[in-house]
């Protein structure tokens, strides 16, 4: 996957700026929000957290748990359901995110988690996705992001499972015809059984062989580290059989879904891989934190400067 040009550019731009004003890296800095932050330099890998997740140290205005994370180095962000917010909020974020020189990731275009979707075969149904994921181009366009998340529903139990791969990957063609003219890419997120039971899409494999026979650069696959460890393991040889079709990343720790240092997944290991690879697209924070004070904030974003691969 290509390097982000202009993430590494602002990111060097603002090393420079440090150096020449004198204030060095290492000086604790007040910052918005609660507590203090002993460095600003961005991360090298693309972070992207998402709404609430530093609830006690940053404020609780969304535009200002933006500039927080900008503060700490999160140069970007990502809104699983930014679709659920007035037109007018969802600029307000776009133009913070532009103004500070930021990149948008995910958010949701179309997702069931009662309903039958892509799996059957009822008319009404698909033309709702697929009406879904035209608005969600809109979104798409307003915010900047080539990135839409959207989720294949339940499973139909009354249908044998390779008819059910069918009508799933006959729909993600229809999807992929409204996405290619804009560039934006699906991402499709593979959820574990016992935190999400009934879901269609519940394994990489099956999210692999999905992309491979939809054949288009606007469906690919989401891999969320939390879930692929809780169905599957085996993360990295997992990862590695399925690079050519990851298009996004997120990030979760096992067990309690926090952050990396809390559980039992080295994350040092995998993101150091994963940047070794190439990679340097999103990776968002879709996690809680262990600690719920402004001092557990601030311990996990810690925690990321622990893992991180560290100076390019």
């Amino acid at each position: 996957m290509e390097m982000d040009d202009k993430y590494n550019m602002n990111r060097k731009g603002f090393i420079k700026n440090i150096v020449l004003s004198g204030t060095g890296l290492m000086m604790p800095r007040l910052v918005r929000g609660k507590g203090t932050v002993i460095s600003r330099e961005p991360f090298v890998m693309k972070y992207s957290p998402n709404f609430d997740i530093f609830s006690h140290a940053a404020p609780k205005d969304p535009v200002g748990q933006i500039k927080w994370g900008y503060d700490h180095g999160f140069w970007a962000w990502e809104d699983t359901w930014l679709r659920r917010k007035p037109v007018a909020e969802q600029e307000r974020i776009s133009k913070t995110i532009h103004q500070l020189g930021m990149d948008f990731g995910q958010f949701v275009g179309t997702a069931s988690f009662k309903e039958v979707t892509f799996a059957g075969r009822n008319k009404d149904m698909r033309a709702k996705v697929l009406q879904e994921i035209r608005e969600s181009v809109e979104v798409a366009k307003r915010m900047n992001t080539k990135f839409v998340h959207n989720v294949l529903g339940l499973a139909d139990y009354h249908l044998p499972w390779d008819f059910q791969m069918a009508n799933a990957i006959e729909l993600l063609k229809r999807v992929a015809e409204i996405y290619e003219p804009h560039g934006i890419t699906m991402v499709m997120e593979s959820m574990n059984q016992r935190s999400q039971p009934g879901l269609f899409l519940y394994n990489i494999p099956q999210a692999y062989a999905m992309a491979k026979a939809v054949d288009s650069p606007s469906v690919k696959v989401l891999f969320d580290i939390f879930h692929v460890q809780k169905q599957e393991g085996n993360l990295t040889d997992t990862m590695d059989y399925a690079w050519d079709e990851i298009g996004y990343f997120q990030v979760g720790n096992v067990p309690g879904r926090n952050e990396p240092g809390i559980g039992e997944i080295d994350f040092k290991f995998l993101f150091q891989h994963i940047y070794d690879k190439g990679y340097r697209g999103f990776l968002g924070l879709e996690h809680g934190v262990s600690v719920k004070s402004v001092a557990g904030d601030l311990a996990a974003v810690k925690a990321y400067r622990n893992v991180d691969p560290g100076q390019m």
